[in-house]
């Protein structure tokens, strides 16, 4: 599974005030909210924060997102996040979904109230481009090292059954908890991987019937998440002092 969308850093301390004072949403990912957590399990935390509308009058722009300020902590600003997330990124569309939400004020609210204007039918080519990329990683893996990274095949397993449940059913639904113990047993090297590669294979095809008949739309509903990014800047707009202009010589 890829990471977050990873760019220069912006670890400052400036954008770590914008996650502690300007969050909107925040919410546990990873094997807690996929209902795959063991006892050394980590708690991966994702967010969302709106940066002040003032900030981006000048030269210098707000960061797009933010690694920390607590370890395994990532936040995007809103309109990052709302840009990937009409592109179908998994990342992003499984963090909206999440089970276990931490923060979440008015905005963070609407922003939930929106999860269906994301999802279209482009979740086939992002979820399973995704689950392709981590494949051909485990592939190497087993030439270089003579085995697979188990860990790795559970969650592109899971990543497919997600893929092909949100085709089906045009919900997505992030928890396997039903899927738990075998899903376990791959990860513990249990499962040969012909096995594994079958499931993935069978996994595949659902998805490729699934999709023939998607209840999900051809497109992602742009113009509504336009809408509220425009009447969150709006907002922040009325609500900050005015700037001082530098005085002429």
């Amino acid at each position: 599974m890829p990471g977050p969308d990873h760019g220069p850093d912006t670890g400052t301390d400036t954008g770590h005030d914008l996650v502690r004072r300007h969050t909107v949403y925040s919410c546990v990912m990873g094997s807690r909210a996929f209902g795959l957590a063991t006892e050394g399990s980590d708690t991966d935390r994702r967010g969302v924060y709106v940066a002040p509308t003032a900030l981006f009058w000048g030269f210098t722009k707000p960061p797009t997102h933010v690694d920390g300020p607590a370890e395994e902590q990532f936040s995007w600003e809103l309109e990052r996040f709302c840009e990937l997330a009409l592109r179908a990124n998994p990342n992003l569309l499984e963090c909206l979904h999440s089970p276990l939400v931490e923060h979440l004020d008015d905005t963070g609210r609407e922003l939930l109230a929106l999860r269906g204007a994301f999802l279209s039918r482009h979740v086939d080519a992002t979820f399973r481009g995704y689950a392709a990329q981590q494949l051909q990683k485990l592939e190497g893996d087993i030439r270089n090292h003579g085995a697979p990274r188990w860990k790795h095949a559970m969650h592109l397993l899971r990543l497919l059954i997600s893929c092909r449940d949100v085709l089906r059913s045009g919900e997505l639904r992030i928890d396997v908890g039903e899927h738990r113990e075998r899903l376990l047993s791959v990860r513990r090297g249990e499962v040969p991987w012909d096995e594994v590669t079958a499931w993935m294979t069978r996994l595949h095809e659902a998805s490729d019937a699934a999709a023939r008949h998607s209840p999900l739309p051809a497109e992602p509903d742009r113009a509504r998440v336009e809408d509220f990014l425009i009447r969150v800047r709006r907002a922040s707009a009325a609500s900050a002092p005015v700037p001082q202009r530098a005085e002429r010589d």
